[in-house]
């Protein structure tokens, strides 16, 4: 039903730049719960960010708080992930994943919590 697709990823240096981009197709999302995950080799998928709906209430992980924001253009179907200062240990497959329905607030930090994913974006920060 919904299909998501990131972009955006790359090499930078540690303190460095990078902004990701999650495409959907299929159905709009306006009203999906949208977040980002990431992976590294060998680590378990980890939570980094999430929006419960358009304009609603932001949430990150401990590991990016203060360094990443997530934002959303309904109108783009497009959710994107602005990571500033980053850190070698921020290298990882970033995934979007997105909700088919409504997902309370604490839930959101959950992989489970969400039905629709992207295959993934790679993200390296060299030291």
């Amino acid at each position: 039903q919904v299909q998501l697709v990131e972009s955006g990823g790359g090499l930078v240096q540690a303190g460095g730049s990078l902004r990701l981009s999650c495409a959907a197709s299929g159905r709009t999302f306006s009203s999906f719960p949208m977040g980002w995950f990431r992976q590294a080799p060998g680590k378990e998928r980890e939570f980094v960010a999430a929006r419960g709906t358009s304009g609603g209430t932001t949430y990150y992980g401990d590991a990016v708080q203060g360094r990443f924001t997530i934002s959303r253009d309904n109108a783009k179907n497009t959710v994107y992930l602005q990571m500033n200062s980053l850190k070698p240990e921020d290298t990882a497959v970033y995934y979007c994943a997105a909700s088919s329905t409504w997902v309370s607030a604490p839930l959101l930090r959950r992989a489970t919590s969400y039905d629709y994913w992207g295959l993934g974006t790679q993200v390296t920060v060299s030291s």
